[in-house]
């Protein structure tokens, strides 16, 4: 066996947001901090996030953001690390952010790997330790196993914070694994779902040359549910925002439906098509009530029968959702049950979890990003405040001696 490294006193697993804003928090309470990572370099899924530009929160109103997710174990979390922090922290580290038309708030760099080197270069200098090709293998004991470029390595660390990410995009590093080593140990772990996710349609050829097309200016109608939006057709299906915000009926079985002239009512289509010649072609017609080639291909394709009858009401047969690994994100993960206030794992004393291995879900639109560092920040403070109280007990029970 190669020779063991000697424990630090705080050890992070996995370097995405969650992870690295932890080691940031222990660091800062003056505790060595080692980080290790699988992968061959860090935060590979933030950097895919912020590929077409980094969207780092949403800047609303307080109750509006906070009802985004579907827990409320996250509301002091959030308190402590929202929308106005998430802002303050990125312009500490030089990369100042502007808020669009949306309320989404952006670096104006827009991509991801200037914040991420210039938070890198702040971790280095404050003393954290970042290891990559360190995969983490499960327990031995009470001590954490780790297959290394130097062979099998085993730590135990007095704290340690698990920041593993969920079970999508496994290629990035979030691939579940962890989850049979932490159920061995009794923490409840509620089953994964995909989450701000395509769904898959049986398209037939005629819809070919529109994949990769976005459709705009409708509404999206999932059961009880109507939500204006954009969206795109792919080969697989139907994915993009509109599709991501309402996903969650969609994933219930609701039925989608389109509304492809949400300014217009039926009473005004009518009369608009009476005026129309009687001898123009379905396609002009479509076309002079405002629908582009995407929209009218979509009404060819499901309504072609009768295709003045299904303008508010277009149906877009699903085949289900695709794959938990495309999905941008996942519910399930660490139940809530399983973790104390502080995000310790009450299973495994010293031991504290974040980010999204833990049981929430929230759209996109800089909420998934806001809650893994918000929960990084938690764990790391609390971890740090172990820590201080084990210190002080330590030195308490020395002055008695």
């Amino acid at each position: 066996m190669p020779p063991q490294p000697e424990a630090p006193q705080a050890l992070i697993i996995g370097a995405g947001p969650a992870g690295l804003m932890a080691a940031e928090e222990l660091a800062k309470a003056g505790a060595q901090t080692v980080v290790c990572e699988a992968k061959p370099t860090v935060a590979r899924k933030f950097l895919m996030a912020g590929k077409s530009g980094l969207n780092v929160t949403k800047d609303e109103e307080w109750e509006t953001f906070v009802s985004r997710y579907d827990t409320a174990h996250l509301r002091p979390i959030l308190q402590d690390f929202g929308p106005e922090q998430v802002q303050d922290w990125c312009r500490a580290l030089g990369q100042e952010v502007y808020t669009g038309s949306s309320g989404r708030v952006f670096p104006v760099a827009m991509k991801a790997s200037p914040l991420l080197r210039a938070w890198v270069q702040r971790l280095t200098s404050q003393g954290v330790d970042l290891r990559t090709r360190w995969r983490w293998t499960g327990f031995e004991r009470d001590a954490l196993t780790f297959d290394t470029p130097n062979g099998r390595q085993t730590l135990a660390p007095k704290v340690a914070i698990l920041a593993l990410g969920g079970a999508s995009w496994q290629r990035l590093g979030s691939d579940g694994a962890w989850v049979p080593w932490l159920r061995e140990k009794g923490v409840q772990i509620t089953d994964w779902k995909p989450a701000n996710m395509g769904f898959r349609v049986n398209w037939s050829s005629h819809m070919t040359p529109f994949f990769g097309q976005p459709v705009k200016g409708t509404a999206l109608i999932a059961g009880p549910h109507r939500e204006r939006g954009e969206f795109v057709i792919s080969a697989k299906g139907v994915e993009g925002g509109g599709i991501y915000s309402i996903y969650k009926y969609l994933r219930d079985a609701h039925p989608l439906a389109l509304d492809l002239l949400p300014d217009l009512g039926q009473d005004e289509i009518t009369r608009r098509l009476s005026k129309m010649k009687p001898g123009e072609s379905t396609a002009n017609r479509l076309r002079k009530l405002g629908l582009d080639r995407t929209q009218t291909a979509l009404v060819m394709e499901f309504a072609r029968s009768e295709p003045f009858a299904h303008l508010k009401h277009l149906p877009i047969p699903l085949q289900g959702p695709r794959s938990l690994d495309e999905a941008i994100s996942v519910a399930g993960g660490v139940a809530w049950d399983a973790l104390t206030p502080e995000l310790e794992v009450k299973a495994l004393p010293s031991i504290f979890a974040a980010g999204e291995m833990l049981d929430w879900e929230a759209p996109t639109g800089g909420y998934l990003l806001t809650a893994s560092w918000a929960t990084g920040r938690w764990a790391g403070r609390a971890a740090a405040r172990r820590l201080r109280y084990a210190s002080e007990c330590s030195a308490l029970n020395q002055g008695s001696t």
